[in-house]
């Protein structure tokens, strides 16, 4: 630390980094500075250290020469999802803290190789799921915690949008991503789901892997994509059993022909009620509890009072509260609320997808 503030490197300086990352520690002056950026493109980094760096911010191409400064104390990892592995890894051999972007990897072997070097260095590390810390999942987990679902034995994993192939940067490069939508969104779905339940022994998984509508770019709320270069799935789904019996079905897509479209969701079903994520992260999400009250079956919805104009907080992000604990997990040597240890089985469950869907096997635990 440099007078009392975390030193972050930046490696990667592209959307998530412009458009989560970075505005998030910007507005975190008071525990940290990014000193550090680096980029394969150099005109990302510069801009990047101009936008939001110290005045003395170094600029890199290659992360290997900015993990070489002994002052930085925080790299987050924000590159294609192939690279976490190599540089996460090196960043903790170089004695540097980091949260890496999601998912954890693109294989189940190097999400290992990155636990088992965190564990070696000793120090944090965690994985950018920041849809935990939205106010409708806080509300929900408190509820499981307290019991007020009972035994969840049974669950859904939404991640589908209708037409909402992202069309910028390597998302539909399977070299470079490991994967479509399945690794992209449906990541976020099953860690909340998991994570909801306190789940984390899968016993076997069963997939299904679809590459049906890639010629068919019309109507891409994110601008037509271009068939040529799109080689990953546009679907994808999952059958999960847990060793206690309970069931988790995951269900992830760029293009679906589809009106039940939801994102960073999810399902929950107990013996003393249920919960479901309305909207996710389309349109405003809604929480609603379903349970038996009275002889009747009742729905409870949660009410979320907004800020009051000119005298309520400033709007917070689920990305600016993902930054501000990191950084105090750090500081105060506290377990960040993602766990690196849960991220990677959450990147097992999706690998054993990918494996079932090619075999046509079950893949068992």
């Amino acid at each position: 630390m440099k007078n009392g503030k975390l030193q972050i490197g930046i490696i990667g300086c592209g959307g998530i980094a412009n458009g989560k990352h970075m505005p998030a520690l910007a507005k975190l002056k008071d525990m940290a500075e990014m000193v550090a950026f680096c980029d394969i493109i150099e005109e990302r980094a510069i801009a990047a250290a101009q936008k939001y760096g110290t005045p003395d911010a170094k600029v890199y191409v290659d992360y290997k020469e900015l993990l070489k400064d002994d002052s930085i104390d925080v790299v987050h990892v924000l590159t294609p999802n192939v690279s976490h592995c190599p540089i996460t890894v090196d960043a903790f051999d170089a004695g540097k803290h980091v949260m890496c972007e999601k998912p954890m990897a693109a294989s189940a072997a190097d999400a290992k190789k990155m636990l088992d070097a965190a564990k070696r260095s000793g120090k944090k590390f965690t994985i950018g799921y920041q849809n935990r810390f939205r106010d409708e999942i806080q509300t929900l987990y408190r509820a499981c915690r307290q019991g007020a679902l009972g035994e969840i034995y049974f669950a859904k994993a939404h991640a589908v949008r209708r037409r909402g192939v992202p069309t910028w940067g390597v998302f539909t490069d399977k070299e470079k991503q490991g994967g479509g939508p399945l690794i992209d969104i449906g990541t976020h779905a099953l860690d909340l789901t998991l994570w909801l339940m306190d789940n984390y022994k899968p016993k076997s998984v069963t997939g299904s892997v679809f590459y049906k509508l890639k010629d068919k770019p019309e109507g891409n709320m994110m601008g037509p994509w271009d068939p040529a270069k799109f080689d990953v799935e546009d679907s994808a789904f999952g059958f999960i059993k847990m060793e206690n019996g309970a069931t988790i079905f995951l269900e992830a897509a760029w293009a679906l022909n589809t009106t039940d479209v939801r994102e960073a969701a999810t399902t929950l079903c107990g013996t003393e009620g249920g919960a479901e994520i309305k909207a996710g992260a389309f349109g405003r999400p809604e929480l609603v509890f379903n349970s038996v009250k009275y002889g009747k079956l009742f729905e409870e919805r949660p009410q979320s009072a907004p800020p009051i104009a000119y005298f309520g907080p400033n709007a917070e992000t689920e990305g600016d509260r993902e930054a501000r604990q990191w950084l105090q997990a750090i500081i105060n040597d506290t377990e960040p609320l993602v766990k690196p240890e849960q991220a990677f089985v959450v990147t097992q469950i999706l690998e054993a997808i990918y494996i079932s869907a090619q075999t046509g096997k079950t893949v068992e635990f």
